[in-house]
């Protein structure tokens, strides 16, 4: 993975390190303190290049329009909740995605390398993480042209991974409000808040190509913001869990991706 990564810088392979020791420390204070970390200049930049170049025209030829109106949950509806209440307003994304199936290269071997999980694991004070057996969720590319984004939500997995491969000009930032709800609250009246544009607590980050960055996306809502002119934003997504064998249901994968595997 060296001729992708900057070991020199992150050394994920040297889990016996003193200087791995001090990237994980890093990570979980990063975490701790702001809900997220950062690895600036993880995928060298000729990797970067040459993914973009690679996912471009599947992008133009492949991909899925994820063009639908949902709220922040990504469900039809919340038990507990009129269908009335604030926190279901519904908001509007679009992007083009591709899946798992479609993307190879530096990303699959990436996701696929066991010291990414390893060291994943070690920043969240996890025994292990482990790869999806989803064919499709595992891994996604998303591109986000001008005026597409990816509205207000909630993620699946506890904490989410992803790496930026190519920035906007101007847009496509990524807005975040950590720790908005808890397993034990769900907090509906501060989703609410949020999505009225009236949380204190929101904040905005714009990352650079190559940037690993690591969040609580469970209980974090976020955002990307609308991309403004070119280029188009593209960013992996990849998706691991604390137990083997999860997949999307059917109906998810239809919804996410427009079609089941």
């Amino acid at each position: 993975m060296h001729q992708y990564l900057d070991l020199d810088r992150y050394p994920l392979h040297r889990p016996d390190s003193a200087e791995y020791a001090a990237l994980v420390a890093q990570a979980k204070a990063d975490l701790a303190k702001d809900g997220m970390f950062n690895l600036p200049g993880f995928l060298r930049p000729e990797a970067t290049a040459k993914a973009v170049a690679a996912l471009i025209p599947r992008f133009d030829g492949e991909s899925f329009t994820h063009a639908r109106k949902h709220n922040i949950y990504f469900r039809k509806s919340i038990p507990e909740l009129p269908a009335d209440h604030p926190a279901l307003v519904e908001v509007e994304t679009i992007n083009r995605t591709l899946c798992g199936d479609q993307i190879g290269g530096v990303l699959e071997a990436l996701y696929d390398w066991p010291d990414f999980a390893r060291f994943l694991a070690a920043t969240m004070d996890k025994p292990a993480l482990y790869t999806m057996d989803d064919p499709l969720a595992r891994v996604n590319a998303m591109n986000y042209a001008e005026g597409q984004g990816l509205n207000w939500h909630f993620d699946r997995s506890e904490f989410t991974t992803t790496l930026l491969l190519q920035a906007p000009t101007a847009g496509g930032e990524f807005e975040y409000r950590t720790d908005l709800r808890s397993d034990a609250d769900p907090n509906y009246d501060g989703v609410a808040k949020l999505l009225r544009g009236q949380d204190p607590e929101l904040q905005s980050i714009t990352l650079s190509p190559g940037t690993l960055n690591v969040f609580r996306g469970k209980n974090t809502a976020h955002r990307v913001t609308p991309v403004k002119g070119e280029p188009p934003r593209i960013i992996a997504v990849f998706s691991f869990f604390d137990r083997p064998g999860v997949r999307f249901t059917a109906e998810e994968q239809k919804g996410f991706y427009g079609r089941a595997a």
